[in-house]
């Protein structure tokens, strides 16, 4: 049937087949016959061309809607930027990746964190009591006790061993708990990775340098200072780790650089330092407490406080038994056993000899050491902790509760050997004030000693006479200075020795005067008390300051037979693992300042302090022993030095700002101290006698002549007379007075010395040598 097409071209299904002979189709149509000839070549179709985005989106919006067709564009921008974004920053990375990868040393090149070297110092008997610098000692994951190892993983990083050096989990838990506690994201927890740490601990990579860094402690600072671009420096740095070192060799330089307080560096150097022992051998409580540090190392230290040490331990051992690295038994005999510290870590750190000690060896080898040094001391261990015993006991049941006041004590042998020193009431941080090494203060009445001492050399006696009358003396400038007794009376004629014991002032002074105060202040300072001397008469009272180990000091060159000390506590300096010595002892005996006669009669005197002068609560039953009181003006200082054969003992109470003290005196409280002390020290040792047998010949060596009976100083001009002395009269010194001594040294007197020696007795005024020899002549010369 016709259709009327209406002028239309013919159907497309028309133009399929080209027309034959007739029109009739060719090819495989109805009515084709023989086989389909091919036809002329079709040019190939080409795909549709891709609509224009705007076309796209028309269609998104008629298939979508508006909104949905918004998001979706929205999303294949984000989406293209974010991939492209992806691949420049993975590209970046990698680069950053390859650089640190290619600048990183050798794993056996970084377990070693420190900047400067260690100093261990040992005792008398070679037991460690302290450190300083730096300590460490090598120690591999591989080696460390288990116990250790999963304390740290548990602890730090319990996805270590799935990582590759960063924890997106981490990161996004840690931000998370920043901003539950009301914090930034990136503020407190950081999320940090164990490679993440160890990269902080190389300073991703950065050397010290002192050019830019002031200290070592700015340069440590700056290596762990967060911040966005810290934490996105880390990451490469991290990666890169992963790639050069293996995962047991990350564990290596973290346990060898981590910083576990006191000094320690690496978990080596701080089982030794808390616990005695090796990393290898800790248990699972000490390997706890060890994981703990890692938080906060100055806070959880056991030396700064045990039971905040143990209350982290108990955390980590609950995070090891969660983990599984614990069984249930295992964590309760841990937490029923906590860690203990051993006993040289009890003694924190070596407390104040060990500063002083540090103090006094050259900072090359000390403070500033790149080595590790090994410091052989004089302390002795017992003897220390026996002072500091003695102290808290005094100070426990003497002293009220609420008192402020502070003691120091130093134990030494007659070669200035320092056994004990305690330089507080409490337990020291390393670099604390230390008022037996740092606090000068006024001697008072300690002085006194080192007067009678000139007196002795030049060969007067402890029986001879002196005044205790009132005194004025007169000073330009400054007008009459007149001295008082302490209790403001007056004994009249007593023996030097009464005058020592009782601690009278105006006789200290007469004699002081008589022998000349430049002569007091040689033998002083001879005997190690080098501060600045005060220049008037007052000198003879102990207005000068000295600090409690020269005092200290000076009373060991009288037990010694006269010669003077320098206290020590170095005996010798090595380098770790080797014998070579690179320094012998700092210290020890030194001239001779006084005779050894009159060492001997000063030891006497000295002795009678304690028997029927101020010093009577020092006393001891079961041996002999010297000593003398000391208070100062208003109780602001109070002193007791002394000794038996064995041992000096300095003591010293106060207050550190120098303010008076309610009702103590030298021969109250420090009396009582030194006592204690030397009680506790002695205990089982047999008593040996003092030394006490002195030449009591009445006879004193001349100005200008050699004193050949005892070797003192009878060589020396006796020292000028800094003001004219106005008093009634000067000391009289006659042996042919005196009382016969118990036991006299007999020995024969040179002719020359035979005639007494007269003092004037009227008020004179000049210079005193120029006096001696008018007065003298010609006698002895």
């Amino acid at each position: 049937m016709a259709v009327d097409r209406r002028g239309r071209g013919p159907l497309v299904a028309d133009k399929r087949y080209t027309s034959g002979a007739g029109g009739a189709p060719s090819g495989r149509g109805p009515g084709a016959g023989g086989p389909r000839k091919p036809g002329p070549a079709q040019p190939s179709r080409k795909p549709p061309s891709k609509p224009p985005r705007k076309a796209q989106t028309r269609a998104l919006r008629r298939r979508h809607g508006p909104v949905i067709a918004t998001l979706l564009f929205l999303w294949r921008i984000v989406w293209g930027v974010a991939w492209r974004s992806t691949a420049v920053g993975a590209l970046i990375l990698a680069g950053f990746v390859t650089l640190y990868y290619t600048q990183l040393p050798t794993m056996t090149d970084v377990v070693d964190g420190r900047a400067r070297g260690s100093v261990t110092l040992q005792d008398r008997n070679g037991a460690i009591f302290a450190w300083r610098g730096e300590t460490f000692g090598v120690i591999s994951a591989d080696t460390v006790s288990p116990w250790l190892h999963d304390a740290v993983i548990a602890t730090e990083d319990k996805r270590f061993y799935w990582h590759f050096g960063i924890s997106p989990r981490g990161i996004a838990s840690a931000m998370r708990i920043n901003m539950a506690e009301g914090r930034g994201p990136l503020e407190g927890n950081g999320g940090s990775t164990i490679t993440q740490q160890v990269a902080k601990l190389l300073c991703l990579g950065v050397v010290y340098d002192q050019a830019k860094w002031a200290s070592e402690a700015a340069y440590e600072k700056d290596c762990r200072q967060g911040g966005i671009w810290r934490k996105l420096k880390e990451v490469p740095f991290a990666i890169a780790m992963e790639v050069k070192y293996t995962k047991e060799e990350i564990l290596t330089i973290y346990f060898n650089r981590a910083y576990l307080g006191a000094g320690a560096r690496g978990f080596e150097a701080a089982a030794q330092r808390y616990f005695g022992k090796s990393a290898k051998d800790v248990t699972a409580a000490e390997a706890a407490m060890l994981a703990g540090l890692l938080k906060a190392p100055s806070t959880f230290a056991p030396t700064a406080s045990l039971d905040r040490a143990r209350d982290r331990a108990a955390v980590v051992i609950g995070l090891m038994e969660e983990q599984g690295y614990l069984t249930r038994a295992e964590a309760d005999a841990a937490r029923a056993n906590p860690a203990t510290l051993s006993e040289a870590a009890k003694q924190n750190s070596g407390g104040y000899f060990a500063d002083w000690v540090m103090e006094t060896t050259p900072d090359y080898l000390a403070r500033d050491t790149t080595e590790d040094v090994i410091i052989e001391t004089t302390l002795d261990q017992d003897l220390q902790r026996k002072a500091e015993e003695a102290l808290a006991f005094i100070f426990e049941t003497k002293v009220e509760e609420d008192s402020k006041a502070q003691a120091a004590i130093v134990v030494m042998s007659a070669d200035g050997a320092v056994r004990a020193m305690v330089g507080g009431r409490d337990l020291p941080n390393a670099g604390d004030f230390n008022r037996a090494t740092q606090a000068l203060r006024q001697t008072g009445s300690t002085f006194k000693p080192f007067v009678y001492a000139v007196a002795m050399d030049l060969g007067y006696t402890p029986f001879d006479l002196v005044e205790d009358t009132p005194l004025c003396i007169y000073t330009a400038g400054s007008g009459n200075w007149c001295p008082e007794n302490y209790d403001r009376k007056f004994k009249g004629t007593i023996t030097l020795t009464q005058a020592l014991a009782e601690s009278r002032n105006i006789p200290a002074v007469r004699v002081s005067e008589a022998v000349g105060r430049d002569l007091v202040k040689q033998v002083v300072t001879d005997f190690g008390v080098a501060q600045n001397l005060a220049d008037g008469p007052a000198l003879a009272l102990g207005v000068s300051e000295s600090t409690l180990i020269e005092m200290t000091g000076a009373f060991a060159g009288i037990l010694n037979g006269g010669s003077s000390v320098t206290p020590y506590g170095l005996n010798a300096l090595k380098l770790k693992g080797e014998d070579e010595e690179l320094f012998g002892a700092g210290g020890g005996i030194g001239e001779r300042v006084i005779s050894e006669n009159a060492a001997r009669a000063l030891t006497y005197m000295m002795s009678e302090v304690l028997n029927s002068g101020t010093g009577g609560r020092a006393r001891l039953d079961d041996r002999q022993a010297a000593g003398k009181t000391g208070t100062t003006d208003s109780a602001v200082d109070a002193w007791f030095v002394g000794f038996t054969a064995d041992y000096v003992v300095g003591v010293w109470m106060g207050h550190d700002q120098p303010t008076p003290m309610a009702n103590v005196t030298g021969g109250g409280l420090p009396a009582e101290i030194w006592h204690e002390v030397m009680v506790r020290i002695n205990e089982g040792q047999p008593a040996v006698p003092l030394n006490m047998d002195f030449n009591d010949s009445g006879y004193a060596p001349l100005p200008g002549t050699v004193d050949t009976a005892g070797g003192g100083r009878g060589d020396e001009v006796r020292g000028d007379d800094t003001g004219a002395i106005a008093a009634e009269d000067v000391p009289y010194f006659d042996g042919s007075n005196a009382p016969s001594p118990q036991e006299v040294y007999e020995a024969p007197l040179p002719e020359a010395y035979t005639a007494p020696l007269p003092f004037p007795t009227e008020p004179v005024e000049g210079d005193l040598d120029q006096i001696l020899e008018e007065v003298l002549g010609t006698v002895g010369n």
